[in-house]
């Protein structure tokens, strides 16, 4: 598949415990990697794969967390950073510097670049750029996809939708951001990305965050986790 591409959605929980109940009863996923590194971050959590996606729960184990401070400012659990795959580090970070975009976080480990933006030069989510190597793995999946890329099960997170107060602004923010274009089918304001997936910004009634992920596998209907709509996939004669 080509980059940019989503491949991780966290949510952000009061509740681990029941917040990974619900995953599991409505997706299917099991067996998640817990990352000691997020208690850096006062955080706990728990990563499930879904394909070679993933989806994942944080959850404030301390005070003073910016989790934390984010489930105070929307009222409760919620969808809270969108992580994607790009190509070229140094066109990456080229990219965020002409367009004013301040890193929160930039860590490198052999296998990946890690880069945190700003959340108030790109609203809508925490969201993380990572540069692989190789191309298709995914450190923060666990141990199997430091710097490999295992055998996965399929489907995977194919599509996610932000509620924003101007979607159009908000959608060519992003997709300046990832080096991508807008479609603008009427309806929503969609990045163009090359890997088939679908990221999707409509007007929010004066919310602006993650209110839906669309998944290949595991979900029979939709459902609502983190208030966050899950949305099973549908054969294209059907969209």
């Amino acid at each position: 598949m080509g980059l940019p591409r989503l491949r991780q959605v966290v949510l952000a929980a009061a509740d681990l415990a029941s917040t990974c109940r619900a995953i599991e009863d409505s997706l299917g996923a099991r067996d998640p990697f817990h990352d000691p590194g997020v208690g850096h971050f006062g955080l706990a959590n728990a990563v499930y794969a879904i394909g070679d996606t993933f989806l994942e729960v944080v959850s404030p184990v301390r005070d003073g967390t910016a989790a934390g401070r984010y489930l105070e400012r929307r009222g409760g659990d919620a969808g809270y950073m969108a992580m994607f795959e790009v190509a070229d580090e140094l066109a990456t970070r080229a990219r965020l510097e002409s367009l004013g975009v301040r890193l929160v976080h930039d860590h490198s480990h052999p296998d990946i670049v890690d880069l945190h933006l700003h959340p108030k030069d790109v609203p809508g989510a925490i969201v993380a750029v990572n540069i692989c190597t190789p191309e298709g793995s995914w450190r923060w999946g666990g141990p199997p996809w430091v710097g490999a890329i295992p055998r996965y099960d399929p489907g995977g997170v194919i599509g996610m939708t932000i509620a924003a107060v101007d979607a159009s602004a908000l959608a060519t923010r992003w997709a300046g951001v990832l080096g991508v274009d807008v479609v603008d089918d009427g309806v929503a304001h969609t990045l163009a990305l090359p890997s088939e997936q679908r990221v999707d910004f409509v007007p929010g009634d004066g919310v602006e965050g993650i209110v839906g992920v669309t998944v290949a596998a595991g979900l029979s209907e939709p459902v609502e986790i983190c208030g966050v709509r899950f949305s099973p996939s549908r054969p294209l004669e059907e969209q």
